[in-house]
């Protein structure tokens, strides 16, 4: 970071890049979006346009390779991630990758060993789990205010997904588990701190290869158990919670993904029910604050490429239990 900043290029124009990168590098000291690169370039000088990008470049493998970035952010689709991101941990790049972090467990071993050998940063982009929400969330679950865990339940569901959406290609390893069930999944692990077992799933089929609905039940150590739910369904409601039982109290969160956008957290144990609230700035700033830390030698981020790869197994195996084949398989 010659210049004092963390100059970032971005990979694509992708509908999540505003609100994950362009708006959070604007709250970050010494972070700057500096280049992008897309597959059609006038969309390319377009979106650069409207964001304030000052650089064009002409394409990815330029982009990955420009010697003026630090830093790639790769929200390419799931089936590119691996190859990209691998590109830019050879070019030198950290790298903060879009979840989930690759098409199946064997391509995200291939990233981590990667960013082993390059001795540089992989992040998955789990953006909730840096938001302040979620840290109170891991106190409350971890420090015996419920007792011992006896039920997790975490579900996602958006109804606003078209069929012509890449989250319905399986060459582009789509399905709801891929975008949405991963999140659940995701916080299941991390607020119980615990690895889970995929015990169970079902899916209910969209187009060949793509669950457009997933249920998975799990079984942590010391028994617990836990299940996922997600869909993509136009049938399906609009909704993305996290609940918690344990021996002594109880847990639920309204909105952990994106708490900055509303959301309700209620604790009920023997003492009474209380409800607390968060405020600040959005998941994905914080989240983007964390990463140039971690870049200056700052703490680790515990969403690396090795979480990614336990990750990836799990949602493999979710696959397998549910009779569907491996994204990228």
């Amino acid at each position: 970071m010659a210049s004092g900043k963390l100059r970032i290029g971005l990979l694509g124009a992708a509908r999540i890049a505003p609100d994950a990168l362009l708006r959070p590098a604007r709250l970050a000291d010494g972070v700057e979006v500096a280049a992008i690169a897309a597959r059609e370039p006038a969309r390319a000088r377009e979106f650069a346009k409207a964001h304030g990008i000052a650089r064009v470049v002409a394409d990815y493998d330029a982009l990955v390779n420009d010697p003026e970035l630090d830093a790639i952010y790769n929200p390419l689709p799931n089936s590119l991630h691996c190859e990209w991101t691998i590109r830019a941990l050879r070019a030198g790049k950290h790298v903060l990758c879009e979840k989930p972090l690759a098409a199946n467990a064997a391509e995200a071993e291939r990233m981590a060993q990667a960013a082993d050998r390059a001795g540089l940063l992989l992040i998955e982009a789990f953006h909730y789990y840096y938001h302040p929400l979620a840290q109170r969330v891991r106190e409350i679950i971890r420090d015996g205010t419920l007792g011992k865990l006896t039920r997790l339940e975490g579900k996602f569901s958006v109804p606003f997904i078209p069929p012509t959406d890449i989250r319905h290609d399986f060459s582009l390893a789509g399905g709801a588990t891929m975008d949405l069930g991963c999140y659940p999944l995701h916080m299941i692990r991390h607020f119980s701190g615990a690895t889970p077992a995929v015990t169970g799933a079902r899916a209910r089929i969209g187009t060949p290869g793509i669950d457009v609905a997933m249920e998975a039940d799990l079984e942590l150590a010391g028994g617990a158990t836990a299940r996922m739910s997600c869909s993509m369904e136009p049938s399906a409601p609009l909704q993305v919670m996290f609940e918690a039982h344990g021996e002594r109290g109880s847990l639920s969160v309204i909105n952990p993904l994106a708490p900055h956008r509303g959301h309700q957290m209620t604790i009920k144990t023997a003492a009474g029910e209380t409800q607390e609230k968060f405020e600040g700035d959005s998941t994905f700033a914080y989240q983007l604050r964390a990463f140039a830390a971690a870049v200056r030698g700052g703490p680790a981020m515990p969403t690396d490429a090795r979480d990614g790869v336990i990750g990836m197994r799990i949602i493999d195996e979710v696959y397998r239990k549910a009779g569907l084949p491996v994204r990228g398989a």
